[in-house]
């Protein structure tokens, strides 16, 4: 089970380029692990620390940036609920300021 879960962190795991300051025909791949973006990109919007939200945000694609929040948001959800004996719905609803459904 080890194995397969670190087969699966990782396809996650995207290669970016980079500018290397020796030349622009010299860039060496880079990897960023989305889930480290979209960790660092949402402590930064917590802080309001905009040149790090740049930074994460400018490590993936979008789109993976976003699947990455969302999955952050997924476990914290569940992971509370758990802690609170609750549901996730009313997990999420209370997080947001929202009524009960």
């Amino acid at each position: 089970m080890p194995g397969l879960l670190h087969r699966i962190g990782d396809v996650f795991r995207l290669p970016v380029r980079t500018p290397d300051p020796a030349g622009p025909g010299d860039r060496a791949p880079l990897e960023h692990n989305l889930f480290d973006a979209a960790a660092t990109y949402v402590v930064a919007c917590i802080a309001d620390d905009q040149d790090r939200i740049d930074e994460a945000a400018g490590r993936v694609a979008p789109d993976a940036l976003m699947f990455g929040v969302n999955e952050l948001a997924q476990r914290a959800v569940l992971t509370l609920a758990r802690e609170h004996g609750t549901e996730p719905e009313a997990m999420a609803r209370a997080l947001l300021g929202l009524p009960a459904a």
